[in-house]
């Protein structure tokens, strides 16, 4: 029995799934479409090293251990105290320090059940108070990317609220260099155990088998010819921006209950992502349906007053960007994570991606399910291996 196994896509999913079947003995060799792995994990080349989306990790999942184990993590950044009391909550056109009573007690109410089949605004309406449902499903939208996030199903947006905030400290990992040293580090790892990697090779067809799909969504739907690989994600505007430093009145972390906007620093809790006096940020607002873009990143540089004063005078770098239909799986009511695409598609081919039935929020659905497509085409080759 030939032990070859192919992966498709070289970013965080292709990545893992490669690591996974190499350590199990398996000939891998992962095509990228690019220069360079990476994906959507790739960050801007110093000195601002900024990403395309996400960049902290939570320490709270088995994706975590999976790198943890490895030692793949690297070195912690760590916000200063001071940063830490710089952030807040947009709440009526201000940023506050506190938040609303309703939204505080659904935080409280961790343990209260939340039903599958129920749009959250409605039903946090019913319990909480309309104002507050609003506030809880803007906060949550950080996460979503999605600006009509009460429109998904509860028991999906009451988990992810409680993950971020849930009165315990945060799980949230700031690694220094964010997620492009961490891809650095799986490339160099996946290298190491034998895995030829094929950059600027952009697969048309599955040929030989098994073989691990991980890629968006929608390049695996014309990969595989599959018209049912579809689901619900998230449309936003981001903003990467570098200021001459203000740690006066320069805001770490704001979550926009208004609106759904983020903001949130990269160098406060890691220095090397910005040259010295200079502070690096990103901000997202998400995008409300029939609204032009003009008007959504109007939106999201009025955000940025209130969290960056005066930062267009002190704006030293400056990117934009929009992301849709590539920010993670939202579930609508009715739906959880197990009605995503399945990673088994038959016929020895796997699907590895955020939009999978896999558990976790956003990236964490990539790693937890390249490690399911691993194990899948092990098995495949006649090397599996008990899940850990």
């Amino acid at each position: 029995m030939t032990r070859e196994i192919t992966v498709v896509g070289g970013g965080l999913a292709g990545l893992i799934a490669a690591i996974t079947c190499a350590e199990a003995g398996a000939a891998v060799t992962l095509h990228e479409a690019h220069g360079s792995p990476g994906g959507r994990a790739r960050a801007t080349d110093e000195p601002y090293v900024a990403h395309d989306g996400a960049h902290v990790f939570y320490a709270d999942g088995p994706h975590w251990t999976w790198l943890t184990e490895r030692g793949l993590v690297g070195r912690l950044g760590r916000p200063r105290a001071r940063a830490l009391l710089h952030s807040g909550f947009r709440s009526g056109g201000r940023i506050r320090l506190r938040l609303p009573a309703g939204f505080l007690r659904m935080v409280l109410h961790r343990r209260r059940p939340a039903p599958v089949d129920r749009d959250f605004h409605s039903w946090a309406s019913e319990h909480y108070g309309e104002q507050a449902a609003l506030a809880a499903a803007n906060a949550i939208s950080v996460v979503t990317y999605d600006a009509h996030t009460g429109r998904l199903s509860a028991a999906f947006v009451w988990r992810l609220l409680h993950r971020v905030f849930a009165p315990k400290p945060p799980a949230v990992r700031w690694v220094v260099g964010g997620w492009q040293s961490v891809v650095d580090r799986l490339a160099e790892r996946a290298r190491e155990l034998g895995v030829h990697i094929e950059s600027n090779s952009r697969v048309t067809e599955v040929g030989a088998r098994p073989t691990i799909v991980a890629t968006e969504l929608a390049s695996a739907r014309v990969l595989l010819g599959d018209e049912s690989l579809r689901w619900e994600s998230g449309h936003c505007e981001m903003l990467d921006l570098a200021v001459r430093e203000d740690r006066r009145r320069d805001h770490f972390v704001v979550f926009d209950l208004d609106e759904g906007g983020f903001h949130e620093s990269y160098s406060m809790q890691d220095p090397t992502v910005a040259p010295p006096g200079e502070s690096l940020f990103q901000l997202d607002m998400p995008v409300r349906v029939g609204e032009s873009k003009a008007e959504a990143r109007r939106r999201l540089e009025t955000f940025a007053d209130l969290a960056l004063p005066d930062w267009r005078e002190r704006t030293v770098w400056k990117r934009t960007a929009t992301a849709r239909g590539r920010t993670g799986a939202l579930d609508l009511p009715g739906q959880t994570w197990r009605d995503r695409p399945a990673i088994d598609r038959g016929d020895d081919v796997f699907l590895a991606g955020d939009m999978v039935a896999a558990p976790g929020m956003r990236g964490e659905i990539a790693m937890n399910s390249a490690v399911t497509a691993a194990q899948g085409a092990l098995a495949a080759v006649g090397l599996a291996r008990e899940p850990r």
